[in-house]
C-alpha cells in the first residue's frame, strides 16, 4: 500500500519551548494510526500542523503528495478534521450543520442533499436530522462532527480525542462508526487517551512524550519491545512514559461536552 501521509523530522517550537521535536512517521492508505501520550506530549500540535492550522518550525510533512506548508489549499481539500473543541453549532439542527459544511466544502448544490442524507444515515442520525444539536447527547454530537468532516470524502480524517468526555456506551458507538469509515477506505489519524481503544482499533501507534516519539509500531510489535507479548498497551505506555493516562471526566449533554472538551484542549 502507498503512503498517504509522510512526516519527516517535523519540529514545532513556541519561543524556547519545543512542542514537537523532529518526529518522523508515515501512514498507509486505509490505515488507522494512533498518536498517544500524556497531556502536553505534542499530539494536538502535530495534528494542527498536518491540518495546515499551524506552520512547522522545521522539517516537512506531505499528504497525498502535497506539502502541508507549501500546498496548504490543496491539502485542505484532501483532509477532514474533527478537533477537540466543539465544531457543531448547538443552535442549528443536525441537517443545518451539515448543510453549512457542505457549502464550505464547495460541494455542488445538485449533490448536497444526497451527501447530507447519506452522511446522516451512515452515522445513525437520520431520525435526529431536524432536532436542535443542543438537544443531542455527547455521542450524537461527536457522530455529527464526524459526518461534517467526511462530507467531501476526504483522503484522510484527523480525529483529535474523538471520544473524550463520552460514557462507555457512547464511546463504543463512535468507534463502531470510525471502524466502518476505515473499512470503507478512509485513512484515519487519531489521538486518544484510551489505550484499550488504540490497542483494539489502530494498525500502528506512536507513543509521544515531551514532543518526541518514544516508540512506534503495531500494538503487537510494541508489546514485544517490552518483552511481554501478553501485556496491555497501557503497560507498554507506562514502560515508555512512566505513568498511566488519567481517565477523562464523563459529560452527557451539550454544555457538559463543551466544558469537557475545552478542558481537554487546554491540557492537550
Amino acid at each position: 500500500m502507498s503512503n498517504i501521509l509522510e512526516v519527516k523530522n517535523l519540529t514545532k517550537k513556541f519561543k524556547d519551548f519545543t512542542a514537537v521535536n523532529s518526529i518522523s512517521f508515515s501512514i498507509k492508505k486505509g490505515e488507522i494510526f494512533g498518536l498517544v501520550g500524556p497531556n502536553g506530549a505534542g499530539k494536538t500540535t502535530t495534528i494542527k500542523i498536518l491540518s495546515t492550522l499551524l506552520p512547522p518550525t522545521s522539517g516537512e510533512a506531505s499528504i497525498g503528495g502535497f506539502n502541508v506548508s507549501k500546498d496548504a489549499p490543496k491539502v485542505r481539500r484532501l483532509i477532514g478534521y474533527v478537533p477537540q473543541l466543539l465544531s457543531a453549532d448547538g443552535s442549528l439542527t443536525g441537517y443545518e450543520n451539515l448543510l453549512v459544511f457542505a457549502k464550505l466544502y464547495d460541494i455542488p448544490a445538485s449533490e448536497r442533499e444526497k451527501r447530507i442524507k447519506d452522511s446522516l444515515h451512515f452515522m445513525g442520525l437520520s431520525d435526529s436530522a431536524d432536532k436542535m444539536v443542543r438537544q443531542y447527547s455527547g455521542g450524537m454530537i461527536r457522530r455529527l462532527e464526524i459526518a461534517q468532516a467526511v462530507l467531501h470524502h476526504p483522503l484522510i480524517l484527523f480525529l483529535d480525542e474523538p471520544t473524550v468526555g463520552l460514557d462507555p456506551l457512547a464511546r463504543e458507538g463512535v468507534w463502531d462508526y470510525v471502524k466502518q469509515l476505515s473499512d470503507s477506505g478512509t485513512t484515519i489519524l487519531l489521538t486518544t487517551h484510551y489505550m484499550e481503544e488504540a490497542d483494539a482499533m489502530c494498525n500502528n501507534v506512536a507513543i509521544l512524550n515531551r514532543g518526541n516519539i518514544a516508540a512506534i509500531g503495531s500494538p503487537a510489535e510494541l508489546k514485544k519491545t517490552i518483552g511481554n507479548e501478553s501485556a496491555s498497551l497501557n503497560e507498554v505506555y507506562e514502560f515508555y512514559v512512566g505513568n498511566s493516562i488519567d481517565s477523562e471526566k464523563i459529560g452527557g449533554n451539550f454544555k457538559d461536552v463543551s466544558r469537557t472538551r475545552r478542558t481537554a484542549h487546554r491540557l492537550g
